[in-house]
């Protein structure tokens, strides 16, 4: 399942070249990823009272051109692979038809003493892994 998040970028996120800065890309990744498993129905503040987490383990990203103030892109994300603690999401920011940047990113669950563990079945859901 993809999960679509849209907005518009804000003037503070550019440079004095009015292109998104580098390291706001992170930041739109990591909003589209919370919105992707709010979609699937992971409720990831309840699995923090439960003394589990999901780390990011690595973030690969290719820039491909600049998104521009005011300009409405979208973030799409969808899973790619699916481990036993661990997976790998696509993570895709477009505008209109242009690809902006790709990124794939590693995550892993851990329990509270921040080791690998699996994820409680209730949270192991069909949405962390790529369709069939």
């Amino acid at each position: 399942m993809a999960s679509i998040l849209k907005f518009r970028v804000r003037t503070y996120e550019c440079d004095s070249y009015n292109h998104v800065n580098n390291a706001n890309y992170l930041h739109y990744l990591e909003w589209a990823r919370y919105e992707y498993l709010k979609d699937i129905g992971f409720d990831y503040p309840k699995l923090l009272t439960e003394g589990y987490g999901v780390y990011i383990a690595r973030v690969e990203i290719d820039y491909k051109r600049p998104a521009l103030v005011d300009e409405e892109i979208q973030v799409e994300t969808l899973p790619l692979k699916k481990g036993a603690v661990s997976g790998v999401l696509s993570q895709r920011i477009t505008r209109g038809s242009d690809i902006i940047a790709e990124a794939k990113v590693t995550w892993a669950s851990v329990d509270t003493t921040g080791a690998p563990a699996r994820l409680p079945p209730e949270y192991d859901l069909p949405g962390l892994a790529p369709a069939k």
